[in-house]
């Protein structure tokens, strides 16, 4: 292999693990959302990060982290943060179609990253945000737009995003990658009382046992595996770049899935969120770190 084809594949194979990735959580939101039925949304939350803890415990061995009570404040609001982005999408794609549910939560991150910019071309960023989410939530006839109470629960669910981003870099600096594992552990039991009180017995049920190993597989532990292989190898910005097209493969995953058909107004307003989401990224202060997602 010549050195020009070897860069080509340094270059591109890092890329491709983070599609990769992204097509993993979208797929597996779609097979969660077949749980729905059975223990609801509440119930699928529960499910998925119970399997996905019990994964991460036994791969990653966080109890050899080193815990002060300052770090230990830390990864715990980390963790709630990352169970009530869980809890809040899981909760908007009841009534919320895939694609447009991811555009909304896109907004806690995007927020982060004007945030840590504050420039003047900041504004466009967030004009186009304003305008994909008025698109999204039209102001008129509630007919022929989204469900309301579906898109607040996503937009929760960006909060809860945002905090992740902003309290998982604090914690990940004491404890690296075990902190992941620890964040959803503590998410895991901060969403099970929800789960149980809800789906109850149904939560026992043989068939989930599948099901909610795929979705915690597919939604956690590869995607998470496979960016922080990316991470290594992409610089921040262009990770970040490359994160911004996850609504897209939101939609797509709804489409290919569900069988969730957008209007063009949905299409354009995943359009403008994606793109104030990559100008955004592009235009980040240079010492700002990636938004790396995890719903």
């Amino acid at each position: 292999m010549t050195s020009s084809s070897r860069s080509l594949v340094s270059t591109f194979f890092p890329v491709g693990l983070l599609l990769i990735a992204m097509a993993s959580i979208q797929t597996g939101a779609s097979l969660a959302k077949s749980m729905f039925p059975i223990v609801g949304a509440q119930g699928t939350t529960t499910v998925r990060l119970i399997f996905a803890s019990v994964i991460m415990l036994l791969l990653l061995r966080p109890w050899r982290a080193r815990l002060t009570a300052k770090s230990l404040r830390t990864v715990i609001i980390y963790g709630m943060a990352l169970g009530g982005m869980n809890f809040l999408f899981y909760m908007s794609l009841r009534s919320v179609p895939l694609g447009v549910a991811v555009a909304l939560e896109f907004t806690g991150p995007l927020a982060v990253a004007i945030y840590t910019s504050r420039r003047a071309v900041d504004f466009l960023w967030i004009a186009l945000a304003i305008v994909g989410l008025v698109l999204l939530i039209p102001l008129g006839e509630a007919s022929h737009g989204i469900d309301l109470l579906g898109a607040g629960y996503a937009l929760g669910a960006g909060i809860c995003w945002a905090l992740y981003i902003l309290f998982g870099q604090k914690a990940g600096n004491d404890n690296g990658v075990q902190t992941a594992a620890l964040g959803v552990l503590i998410a895991a039991l901060f969403v099970a009382p929800i789960g149980i009180v809800h789906a109850g017995t149904a939560l026992l049920t043989p068939a989930l046992i599948p099901i909610g190993i795929g979705v915690a597989i597919l939604s956690t532990a590869l995607p998470y595996t496979l960016e922080m292989i990316a991470l290594t190898r992409l610089p921040a910005r262009t990770f970040g770049t490359l994160m911004s097209i996850e609504p897209a493969f939101g939609a797509l995953s709804g489409l290919f899935f569900l069988q969730e058909h957008l209007s063009i107004a949905q299409w354009m307003a995943i359009t403008c969120i994606i793109l104030a989401s990559i100008g955004a990224t592009l235009t980040m202060r240079k010492e700002s770190k990636p938004l790396v997602p995890a719903d």
